[in-house]
Formats: structure tokens, sequence, C-alpha cells
């Protein structure tokens, strides 16, 4: 089956340069929905949840396409992330995960508009962290700035210094979209990456 366009239901950088090292075509739209979790919802439910709010959120604009939906939850003792959006709060995150671990449940969906067919699956991440100085993370925060980074850092970059190990299925996962997860979901709507 052929479909006209893919489409990355996000505005997000860091999800747009993960999916093109799978060297697809796709176009990128934001699908602009309330993201507040709901009563009693469990963050790998939220983050399934609004995976699939988004990729289903586009469905009219893209008819004929394959839409990609993500979203990813940040969990600290018991506690949702945010991103930090600033300095004073990005250093506030990242003490507190101090000798700590992190998780981060980070949803995957594809939905068909052509059927409305959505499918989903979620990757669990864990992030242990060494036990962090004022003086390192004030160093990291203004070298990196990671303010729009769930939980105050990036992997991917100078943020992996202040870690211990990841425990994961996919590093991509971490960085905002699961691509061995998505892959599969993708073969099922028939679409080969390679």
């Amino acid at each position: 089956m052929v479909f006209k366009q893919l489409v990355l239901a996000s505005s997000s950088e860091y999800r747009q340069f993960l999916l093109r090292k799978l060297h697809l075509e796709f176009i990128s739209a934001s699908p602009e929905l309330d993201e507040t979790p709901l009563l009693d919802e469990s963050p790998s439910q939220t983050a399934l949840r609004l995976s699939e709010a988004k990729a289903s959120k586009l469905i009219e604009k893209f008819p004929n396409s394959l839409i990609i939906g993500s979203d990813q939850v940040a969990v600290l003792n018991g506690f949702r992330l945010s991103k930090p959006g600033n300095r004073k709060n990005t250093i506030e995150q990242l003490l507190a995960a101090s000798d700590q671990c992190m998780t981060f449940y980070t949803g995957v969906a594809v939905a068909d508009s052509l059927t409305g067919e959505v499918i989903s699956d979620i990757d669990e991440c864990r992030v242990y962290f060494k036990k962090l100085t004022e003086t390192t993370v004030n160093c990291y925060v203004d070298l990196e700035k990671p303010y729009d980074c769930a939980g105050g850092f990036k992997s991917e970059g100078m943020g992996i210094v202040l870690l211990n190990k990841i425990e994961s299925d996919d590093p991509n996962a971490l960085i905002g979209l699961p691509l061995i997860k998505l892959i599969g979901l993708l073969e099922r709507f028939g679409v080969k990456v390679i």
C-alpha cells in the first residue's frame, strides 16, 4: 500500500531529527492539543493516550496519510516532570535527580487517515544519575541550556556526563521518539524502511 505522505504530528526539532535518521520523506505539523493528564492516569497511560491523540488529531487534515504521534512523560520519585523552561527550574530538576533514577515513558502511535486505524506502543527508559554537585549542575546547565527537555538534560549531548547508566530497549526513545517501535508499527501498515 502506498501513501501520499508520512506526517509527523509534532513541531519538536528532536523528533524531526530522529525521524530523519530513517531516511523517510515526511512533513511535520503540530496537532495542538491539551496535554493535561487525566485523573488517576498513570504516566505510561498518559504517554500512550497523548501519542494516539496527536496522531488522530491530524487525520482529517491529512487524508491518505500515515500520521505519527509521540509523547513522553518523565517521572522522578513518583512525580511527573515537565520541561523546566528556564535555568532555575532546570537546576532544581537536576539536583533533585542526583543519585536517583528517573523514568521516561515514551509513547508512539501511527494513524492511517484512510481507515482511521490507530496502533501504538510504549518504551520505558530508566536513567540513573550520578551524585551531582551544584557546581557540576550549574556548569552543565550553562553549557547546554536544556530548558526544553523533560528532566533538564540531553543524553545525546553533554548531559551524558551526569549519568551512571541508561536502561532502555531503544536509546532514541529517551530523546523523544522510539524508532525501533516506530519501525515495527510502520511495517504493520506495509511501510518498509529498507
